[in-house]
């Protein structure tokens, strides 16, 4: 059985202690809920099960945020939610969920989704101490460390790290001032009082600055990329995890806000309900990988889904690897000899220039591979996400 994706949607994405940072993640995550359903006439009692990617699950985001971002769009209470934690893959492993759930005829309407509000919440504060089971078997690093280990171990110099992060900005302005994330973002509703970042206007060439909302207005496009980016800023940056690396917080994943949610159909569904689908999950890919070195298992994983889905890379129009750093995709595109296929690896940006909110980034990513499938014409695309502590998960999509 087929699992068709309707639609994709996410949040814009705020800054850390930016615009959406006036939100609760459970309140931002409704809307986007409803953003999804809205131009479907889906009544909310069809959904059949919302599965909530969240890395931290604690404080505002505790309490099973799933649940309660539904109860918080005003959803019948007949539609039920949980909350997944794959950490950086939460809303990849819900896409899994969602669709092999359709594909095995429990379900025929589920929602994959994902929040993040690192402003609010944290990033680490739901952690605790690590079992010694485990730190006697494996040396347990930062992501950041273990980032400067691929760096050091795949030979990838400061200069090509942020020469790659310089172009993930480039490429997600030149995507925003186009028009390419219209379809996928959801406007999002804030609040009297929330602190609006001025560089979150497209049109605007100012260094961000801050105006307070009067009355309710609508955010609608990005603020983390930045235009004031150049290569001599990238290079005046100190390393961040080791005083003689080359891993910065100009060449890492932002830290920002947002929320991102996919609409799964089974065939009945889509013709009961009169859904017109615009792709289907083909297949699926889980690493696991040496939990030291942790981020560098997205070749294993699109190999495993490849694989399953009786593909190839040369299959694939548009290659998506989270940029959790520069130093992963760097390594990704070595293992994999894409070297020459850049303009199709993230050709909109990615977590270095648009942010990466944690949970939500699954399903962010498959929204944004979604509308480059189409805009280009193309079949089949792949979204990678690496994760913490030495795993990776990967989907292939196929416009239909």
């Amino acid at each position: 059985m087929d699992a068709f994706i309707v639609d994709a949607v996410r949040s814009p994405i705020g800054r850390k202690k930016g615009t959406l940072s006036a939100l609760r993640g459970d309140d931002l995550a409704a809307q986007v809920l409803n953003g999804l359903i809205a131009p479907h006439d889906l009544d909310p009692v069809e959904i059949e099960d919302v599965q909530m990617g969240c890395v931290t699950q604690i404080g505002e985001q505790g309490w099973n945020v799933g649940r309660m971002a539904v109860l918080a769009a005003g959803w019948p209470v007949e539609v039920s939610a949980t909350t997944v934690d794959r950490q950086c893959g939460s809303s990849m492993q819900t896409n899994f969920n969602g669709a092999a759930a359709v594909m095995a005829g429990q379900l025929d309407l589920v929602i994959s989704a994902g929040v993040e509000m690192m402003s609010r919440v944290p990033m680490g504060s739901n952690g605790g101490s690590v079992s010694e089971q485990v730190t006697q078997r494996h040396e347990i690093v930062m992501q950041g460390t273990s980032a400067e280990l691929l760096a050091r171990e795949w030979n990838l110099s400061r200069e090509a790290l942020d020469a790659y992060s310089l172009e993930s900005h480039r490429r997600a302005l030149a995507a925003s001032d186009e028009g390419r994330f219209t379809r996928e973002i959801v406007p999002i509703e804030l609040p009297p009082g929330a602190t609006v970042l001025r560089a979150a206007s497209v049109e605007s060439t100012q260094s961000p600055g801050v105006a307070v909302v009067e009355a309710p207005v609508v955010f609608a496009v990005d603020e983390a990329p930045r235009r004031e980016t150049t290569a001599a800023a990238l290079a005046g940056l100190s390393p961040a995890f080791d005083p003689d690396g080359v891993v910065t917080a100009g060449n890492s994943s932002q830290i920002v806000d947002g929320a991102a949610a996919v609409l799964i159909a089974s065939e009945a569904a889509v013709a009961r309900l009169g859904l017109t689908p615009r792709a289907r999950f083909v297949s699926f890919g889980i690493a696991g990988v040496d939990p030291t070195r942790m981020l560098h298992g997205n070749p294993q994983a699109m190999q495993k889904a490849l694989a399953r889905a009786g593909l190839t890379l040369d299959d694939m129009s548009v290659i998506e690897v989270n940029e959790a750093f520069a130093s992963v995709v760097l390594q990704t595109v070595a293992d994999l000899k894409l070297e020459e296929r850049m303009e199709d690896v993230n050709p909109n940006g990615g977590g270095i220039s648009l942010g990466h909110p944690l949970g939500a980034t699954g399903a962010r990513i498959t929204a944004t591979l979604l509308n480059e499938l189409e805009r280009r014409g193309a079949r089949y695309g792949i979204a990678s996400m690496c994760v913490g502590f030495g795993m990776a998960i990967a989907g292939v999509v196929e416009l239909v």
